[in-house]
């Protein structure tokens, strides 16, 4: 057990909340980051919830395009987690809605932990960080050493915000002489249960899937993660000698967004009916993309399929990762649990 302080940004998001709560768990006090500070009751109640001892978390109020607060909140911090990140819904005209505030906050949020003496940072990235701008795949798992091309024609703007932010996360620790000081961790498309109404990016796909919004499943696929094994790696990732310097792929393996669905029409029958368990034919797809961003967005991923290197990820946990069924079913069914399907 320990008490060190751990400062965890974008507190109130999906992932944040799991690894809060192992971070109680395991005796750290937090200190969490919020927007807007009346999210603070609600993060201590959901926690609550579930069983956490809220006694050590405490709040401070951060915005990732304002300076106001940063050094002030990283006094007395041990441990920084910079899980915080724009949230997407959508696909923005202006892709500098999602790139500045995830690069701006990347920066500012390592630029105060390294002047007031923070020991080590742990910062979200994403597998698109890794994976896209390799055209149909580089025929092999890919490696902590792969990098997206921002460049590549099917970068989306948030592809690009993870890749330019973590980019920039790794600068700052080299100019600082301080690169094993941060690890990243790279998660795939990040299921598991639900603490709260907040489903993340990965998560509103199952909720439109359960909710009968999507009229098949086209050639799309993901690597799939359970969110409380990333969060264990964000924990791990402070003290683990073997993470430090690193980037921590995280991903049980590459499935078929259609193959999720007839996995969770056999689990939850009653909605069979409305999960996208048809194909979806790649030039419907395009044909709407014509007319929507989104789809647009879905089409350059199109028959795309990768798997990621995870040996560091399962060696840091001491047990292979959470297979894909149960991550998917455990977020349908916390999806059912809180009445949002």
């Amino acid at each position: 057990m320990s008490s060190d302080l751990v400062l965890v940004t974008g507190v109130s998001g999906f992932l944040a909340g799991h690894v809060v709560r192992d971070l109680l768990g395991a005796g750290y006090r937090v200190r969490g980051s919020v927007r807007d500070a009346r999210k603070g009751g609600h993060v201590r109640k959901v926690l609550e919830a579930h069983g956490a001892d809220t006694s050590g978390l405490s709040f401070v109020t951060l915005d990732l395009m304002s300076d106001g607060g940063w050094q002030e909140a990283m006094a007395g911090v041990d441990y920084l987690v910079h899980t915080a990140s724009p949230f997407v819904t959508h696909i923005p005209k202006d892709e500098g809605e999602i790139i500045r505030p995830a690069v701006e906050g990347t920066r500012r949020a390592l630029a105060a932990a390294l002047g007031t003496g923070v020991k080590r940072m742990v910062v979200t990235s994403s597998e698109v960080a890794v994976a896209r701008g390799h055209g149909k795949g580089l025929g092999r798992p890919l490696t902590e050493a792969d990098w997206s091309d921002v460049e590549a024609p099917d970068m989306t703007p948030y592809f690009k915000s993870k890749t330019l932010a973590e980019r920039e996360a790794w600068a700052i620790m080299e100019r600082a002489g301080r690169r094993d000081d941060l690890t990243v961790v790279n998660p795939g498309f990040i299921l598991g249960p639900l603490l709260d109404a907040d489903m993340g990016t990965s998560g509103a796909i199952i909720h439109k899937m359960m909710a009968g919004k999507l009229p098949g499943s086209p050639d799309l696929n993901f690597t799939i993660v359970d969110v409380r094994d990333v969060a264990a790696l964000h924990v791990r990732a402070m003290t683990d000698p073997g993470a430090f310097g690193h980037r921590v792929l995280a991903s049980s393996g590459s499935v078929g967004m259609r193959d999720i669905a007839l996995a969770l029409a056999e689990a939850f029958p009653a909605y069979a009916g409305k999960l996208p368990t048809r194909r979806l034919p790649a030039f419907l797809v395009r044909l709407v993309g014509l007319f929507d961003a989104d789809a647009r967005a879905s089409v350059r991923s199109i028959g795309l399929r990768f798997e990621m290197e995870h040996g560091l990820a399962e060696e840091m946990l001491g047990r292979p990762l959470i297979g894909w069924r149960e991550a998917a079913t455990a977020m349908a069914q916390t999806l059912l649990d809180q009445q949002l399907v």
